[in-house]
C-alpha cells in the first residue's frame, strides 16, 4: 500500500468484520503492540528520512492529517473537541479534479511519526464508543484516518522543481456488524447498531 502511495497512488484500507473481531486493535494496537496505523505512519516517515539522506535526490516532502467518524450517518471532525463541532455534521462534497472530500475537515500537518501519535491519540479520545454484550468498548461509528502526501522533486543540476505527486492514504476502521438480539442493545444503541449495519451493508455491495 505506501509504496503504492509513494508512487502518487490514492491507496485505502478498510478493517470490515462483527463488533468484537479485532478491527480497531488491528487498526491501532495497544500498547507495545502497534497496529497498521501507526507502523504506516512510523514507515512514512523512515523513508522520509532516507530521501533526505541521499545525495543523488531532492524531494521536499508534505504530511497532512485528517481523523474523522461517521456516526449515526453524520461525519465529524475528530481532531475537533466535541463541543464544537457542528450539530448536523460535515457536508460531503465532490470536487470535478479532487473528487469526493469533506467540507470543513481539519488536516494537521506532521513532520515526524511522534507528531501523528499524538493527534491520533487525540482523535481516538475523541471517538463515540459504547457498551454492549458482545464488547465493553464497542465503537459506535466508522473512523476514517487520512493521510495527505506529497512530494515535490527538483532538477538536481538547475534546482526548478521537476515533478509533484501527491497522494491520499486512508485507513479505515469501520464500526463492526451487529445482531440487537446478541447485543442485548436498546434505545440510543440499538439506533446506532441499525445505522452501523446499514451503511456496512450498503458499502458490500458496492464493493
Amino acid at each position: 500500500m505506501l509504496n503504492n502511495a509513494f508512487e502518487g497512488y490514492h491507496v485505502c484500507l478498510f478493517a470490515y468484520g462483527q463488533t468484537g473481531s479485532g478491527k480497531s486493535y488491528s487498526m491501532t494496537g495497544y500498547g507495545e503492540n502497534k497496529g497498521i496505523l501507526p507502523r504506516a505512519c512510523a514507515e512514512i516517515f523512515k523513508r522520509v528520512d532516507a530521501s533526505k539522506q541521499d545525495p543523488s535526490v531532492k524531494v521536499e516532502h508534505t504530511v497532512e492529517l485528517s481523523m474523522l467518524e461517521i456516526y449515526n450517518e453524520k461525519v465529524q471532525d475528530l481532531l475537533v473537541k466535541p463541543n464544537s463541532r457542528p450539530k448536523d455534521g460535515l457536508q460531503v462534497r465532490q470536487h470535478p479534479t479532487k473528487g469526493v472530500y469533506v467540507e470543513g475537515a481539519k488536516f494537521v500537518p506532521v513532520s515526524s511519526y511522534e507528531e501523528i501519535d499524538s493527534q491520533v491519540d487525540v482523535g481516538t479520545n475523541n471517538r463515540t464508543i459504547g457498551s454492549t454484550n458482545m464488547n465493553a468498548t464497542s465503537s459506535r461509528a466508522h473512523t476514517v484516518v487520512q493521510i495527505r502526501f506529497s512530494q515535490k522533486e527538483f532538477d538536481m543540476e538547475t534546482g526548478m522543481p521537476k515533478r509533484k505527486l501527491e497522494s491520499n492514504i486512508n485507513l479505515i476502521d469501520l464500526a463492526g456488524s451487529e445482531r440487537s438480539s446478541s447485543t442485548g442493545a436498546t434505545g440510543d444503541r440499538a439506533k446506532e447498531g441499525v445505522n452501523i449495519n446499514q451503511s456496512v451493508s450498503t458499502l458490500g455491495k458496492v464493493i
